[in-house]
């Protein structure tokens, strides 16, 4: 799959997903097989670019490239000036963000709450895309509502805006991530255009990857909350699409890779916030575990990062006891 000069290396897409694609997580679903990983959705608004949670969303500090920055906001002007300051900053690919359904995007008119206006959709699409050099991609939702199911629509506005490739997420705003994904709306706006198209919704398994690039006809899939806690999903689901093998990788690996993330969260955070930020992932990683949800109530109390890592340390290394040979 091309995204302008850009070719990746595979078709299996990790999400923006917000409070979750940090820079650590990014360049562990890289490790892990993704062929192209964005960051969590950056404001528009001037200012909030100097807070520590914006600088921290901009840091791409050894991350393979494409860099690609996701960018929110409702007028044309700001989201010129977000997309210019990124790629002064190293962004390669600047996405833009009209799928995101949180109350608090949509209230200011971004996120997903633009699609009900196309002309304001136009005006963004084609500011953005004249001001930066680099390609820009854009995600959506199906519409607002299962009453106004606009999303074929939006997607040749944005072609004819010269957007490089539209990722669709198969619900309308109204349905947030509740509900069936409509795979055939994805296939309608994959028919609709000459770009690439990324599916997106509940591919939670190398079947489903391929279940959804057969039904929709999509040239990549976007995996989302399938992979908290489970990164290596992305090597899982780029292996069967290539030659149809299940592949799952060792204890071992799976709790070396946790033990390794929770190191760099307390290393790109200071270690107050990183054993904050790291709580979430314990609990993705270990609620499937035996004795895993213990770990976690005992874990989310914990404000000191030598200890939160030795007792996830000690629970993966009492696992490895249990199952060894």
């Amino acid at each position: 799959m091309e995204i302008g000069p850009y070719r990746l290396s595979n078709n299996v897409i990790a999400a923006p997903m917000a409070g979750v694609m940090d820079r650590p997580f990014r360049q562990l679903c890289r490790e892990w097989g993704a062929g192209l990983a964005a960051s969590e959705m950056i404001a528009a608004n001037v200012e909030l670019r100097d807070s520590v949670k914006t600088i921290k969303r901009m840091d791409h500090a050894g991350e393979p490239g494409p860099v690609v920055v996701q960018i929110a906001g409702a007028e044309p002007e700001s989201m010129v000036q977000a997309a210019r300051f990124n790629v002064e900053r190293g962004a390669e690919i600047i996405d833009i963000n009209m799928g995101c359904p949180a109350k608090k995007v949509c209230r200011k008119l971004a996120g997903s709450a633009l699609l009900k206006d196309e002309k304001r959709v136009v005006e963004i699409l084609r500011a953005v895309v004249r001001a930066v050099t680099v390609p820009v991609t854009l995600k959506i939702r199906t519409g607002t509502d299962t009453h106004n199911r606009n999303g074929v629509g939006i997607a040749k506005l944005a072609e004819a805006c010269g957007i490089s490739a539209i990722a669709v997420h198969g619900r309308t705003r109204a349905c947030k991530f509740h509900g069936a994904v409509e795979y055939e709306t994805i296939g309608r706006i994959k028919q609709s255009v000459s770009i690439p198209v990324i599916a997106n919704g509940d591919v939670d398994s190398p079947q489903k990857a391929q279940y959804v690039l057969t039904k929709t006809g999509a040239d990549a899939v976007m995996v989302g909350r399938a992979a908290q806690g489970k990164p290596w999903l992305f090597k899982q689901i780029e292996e069967y699409l290539q030659k149809g093998t299940l592949v799952t990788p060792t204890l071992k690996q799976q709790n070396d890779t946790m033990l390794r993330h929770l190191k760099n969260l307390y290393d790109f955070y200071d270690h107050r916030t990183g054993v904050r930020v790291a709580r979430k992932h314990i609990c993705w990683y270990v609620k499937a575990r035996k004795n895993g949800e213990r770990l976690w109530h005992a874990v989310k109390r914990v404000e000191d990062a030598e200890l939160q890592y030795q007792m996830v340390e000690e629970f993966f290394a009492g696992e490895m006891d249990v199952y060894a040979p």
